[in-house]
């Protein structure tokens, strides 16, 4: 166990350098930094005295290795446009898309979790059609536009709730809705795939012979242990749902991670961009590696190796 978990933490050290090397790289390739510093309008020569001040005339391989030298020490640069400090400015944003990333992945669960039950209990039924068809339809949908569609129904045509910000617990209903809607189709079929299984153990068979009430049987038995492995894909969606933030949190104008990442690409503000890139990359690492070690605990295959 323990050599399965050093394998993967040292996959995940080398995955996280190889995205913070090619967000550096992609960066820097997208736009001149000298000129988003210096501004529009600005001389040849306060370019030139720019790239040199910070560097900037360097390979591009030595100034990813100063930049990691320094983020490793906690120095994340300053803000280009919002001049302020990197680090404050990014972790200041994290709170909003952490609730909003906890509580989409909530309310997946919480669809796809009575979904997936029905859908096994009565598999091949209209109910499992319904069921399949409404996962489809998750997936297949684009969330940016099923947000545009929930602004036109809930704020525009029913005035029920704010088309933007986050002020108020009202504001995270619809970019909750819009962005768990999208991660619930995969533990929807996960469940109904799980439970389908469990429902046709020899143990599920000897409490029914034995009168056990089929909601216990299902609830109690066949469920628990369906659920199993949805723990280890909840830590990996968590992290797509962080991830996949940017367009949610930039249509409704929510003040998280997503919408400064949008701010920072339109001002040009690399040191932030870079920044988000890493911490978004970093906290997928984690979770993935997490539900990497919560599946080895739990097969006793790769526990005894």
């Amino acid at each position: 166990m323990l050599g399965f978990i050093l394998k993967r933490l040292g996959l995940a050290v080398l995955v996280a350098l190889t995205v913070s090397a090619l967000a550096f790289i992609l960066l820097r390739l997208s736009g001149d930094v000298a000129v988003a510093i210096a501004g529009e309008g600005a001389q040849q020569a306060d370019i030139d005295l720019i790239r040199e001040t910070y560097g900037l005339n360097r390979p591009i391989i030595i100034q990813y290795l100063d930049w990691l030298w320094r983020t490793l020490q906690g120095d994340f640069g300053t803000s280009i446009y919002f001049k302020t400090d990197v680090a404050a400015l990014v972790f200041s944003k994290l709170p909003a898309t952490l609730i909003l990333g906890l509580s989409s992945l909530v309310f997946a669960l919480a669809i796809s979790i009575p979904l997936g039950v029905l859908a096994a209990v009565y598999a091949n039924s209209w109910i499992d059609r319904l069921a399949l068809a409404i996962a489809v339809v998750g997936q297949a949908l684009p969330n940016f536009f099923f947000a545009l569609c929930l602004v036109m129904l809930f704020s525009i045509t029913l005035r029920w709730l704010p088309v933007s910000g986050s002020q108020s617990w009202q504001h995270y209903v619809m970019p909750t809705i819009a962005l768990g809607y999208y991660a619930a189709p995969a533990f929807m079929r996960l469940i109904r795939a799980g439970m389908i299984e469990v429902l046709s153990a020899d143990y599920i068979r000897t409490a029914r012979a034995k009168g056990v009430a089929p909601r216990k049987v299902v609830f109690t038995h066949a469920l628990r242990n369906a659920l199993v492995p949805v723990v280890a894909l909840a830590a990996v969606q968590l992290g797509f749902l962080l991830g996949g933030s940017v367009v949610i949190e930039t249509i409704f104008a929510l003040d998280g991670l997503g919408y400064l990442a949008y701010q920072s690409i339109t001002y040009k503000d690399f040191p932030v961009m870079q920044m988000v890139v890493m911490l978004l990359s970093a906290v997928y690492v984690l979770l993935t590696l997490a539900a990497d070690i919560a599946n080895a605990w739990l097969d006793p295959r790769i526990r005894v190796s």
